[in-house]
């Protein structure tokens, strides 16, 4: 589908949070997490993660890994993990559920890691571990005896076939136990390019969590090293994911990110397109972007795209008055300073005072290399970078400002 802007919200037993859109999401670790008994630690969080207005937390994968931190997983119903014990994640995940701060499971099942030997010597069966699978569960093109992957392959370890009906049934199984005996309320579907997004419609029909955000993160356009303006080809390809999933997930909008992390650095002409909307998924399918400036891949220790970080402020100005839904980096939030942690809490403060929520409205007022202004939901302003710029009239008060962003409301 090309996208066009009333795209339906089906009301699904999910419907009710990307209906109201007021979400706003922490991304509860970092890539080192693993090393420091994570479920304890944050249990002592979730007061201040719920007083600061996090209305999800997304929390990493919760099943034993062969990888400390989660991604490579093989009996999947095993919870005791690197970032602690099943014991540990029950009593956060009821600490948060007192808090009314909804737990986000990280749901890895575009891969497995295989307990046994079959065909061709690889390991590629799993015996002795709930969903005891043979060869059949593995795709061809990875070394089992399935149909070829329906998505893009995740090397170096076997990648499930979700065309086969025993594995579709026994993910949804698992999915609805995660939800009614474990505790988690949502999910963030990791590598969602590496299966059909027609499979994560089914596992969200199946297992109803109220939340659901994939990953679909592929390369942005670039000429060389220079991002080019016209990024419609790659959020096009983020809004046909969210498409046939049925639309029932979100999407993290690997877009904004990109281009946001350009523009900060005095090029905020990046930040209107030409229709005039903003760049990214959030000005195309704003109910289903999930807006974020850095995550445990693209930032953390492994860098592997990372937000300049004399920038961050102007970023989290961007997201937190924008349409979409935003989502906090835990770094930045914990580990940056008591000063961010305030500045940040302020900006989600004003959001919902001011009910910004995934569709407000939005009018980009100046776009130029230094200085980008916006006015959303006709009742905050805002402006980031160097330029100087304040709305006319008498109308508006500053609500908060800091190095190189203002946001003003009525």
């Amino acid at each position: 589908m090309v996208y066009n802007s009333n795209g339906n919200d089906q009301q699904t037993d999910n419907g009710a949070v990307l209906r109201s859109g007021r979400e706003i999401l922490l991304q509860a670790f970092n890539w080192e997490s693993h090393k420091h008994d994570w479920w304890r630690k944050l249990e002592k969080k979730v007061a201040d993660i719920a007083k600061s207005g996090f209305t999800t937390a997304w929390l990493p994968p919760p099943t034993n890994s062969f990888a400390p931190e989660g991604y490579l997983p093989q009996n999947l119903y095993n919870l005791n993990s690197s970032y602690g014990s099943e014991q540990l994640l029950k009593a956060l995940l009821e600490k948060m559920k007192q808090y009314n701060v909804r737990a986000m499971a990280d749901i890895v099942i575009n891969h497995r890691v295989g307990t046994t030997q079959g065909h061709g010597g690889m390991y590629n069966r799993y015996d002795g571990v709930p969903l005891s699978w043979d060869e059949r569960a593995v795709t061809s093109c990875t070394g089992g005896l399935g149909n070829r992957s329906t998505g893009d392959n995740f090397n170096g370890v076997p990648n499930i076939d979700h065309t086969q009906h025993f594995v579709r049934k026994d993910i949804t199984a698992w999915l609805q136990w995660l939800r009614k005996n474990v505790g988690f309320q949502d999910f963030r579907f990791d590598f969602a390019r590496g299966y059909s997004p027609k499979y994560v419609k089914e596992y969200i029909e199946g297992a109803k969590p109220i939340f659901s955000v994939g990953e679909y993160w592929d390369s942005c356009n670039y000429n060389g090293h220079f991002l080019e303006y016209n990024q419609d080809s790659h959020r096009q390809r983020i809004v046909n994911w969210i498409d046939l999933t049925g639309q029932l997930s979100a999407a993290f909008d690997f877009t904004t990110k990109g281009i946001l992390q350009e523009a900060v650095k005095g090029q905020f002409w990046r930040l209107r397109d030409p229709q005039g909307k903003p760049p990214g998924v959030l000005g195309w399918w704003p109910s289903r972007a999930v807006t974020f400036i850095d995550n445990h891949d693209t930032g953390s220790t492994q860098a592997h795209w990372p937000f300049p970080s004399d920038h961050i402020m102007e970023g989290y100005a961007y997201l937190l008055t924008h349409p979409g839904m935003p989502t906090v980096f835990y770094d930045h939030f914990y580990d940056w300073g008591n000063s961010i942690h305030e500045q940040i809490v302020k900006l989600i403060d004003i959001r919902k005072h001011q009910d910004i929520h995934s569709r407000s409205s939005i009018r980009i007022f100046e776009a130029q290399p230094n200085l980008y202004s916006a006015i959303i939901g006709e009742k905050v302003c805002m402006k980031i970078g160097d330029g100087s710029w304040c709305p006319a009239g008498k109308e508006w008060t500053l609500a908060t400002s800091g190095h190189r962003y203002a946001v003003w409301q009525k």
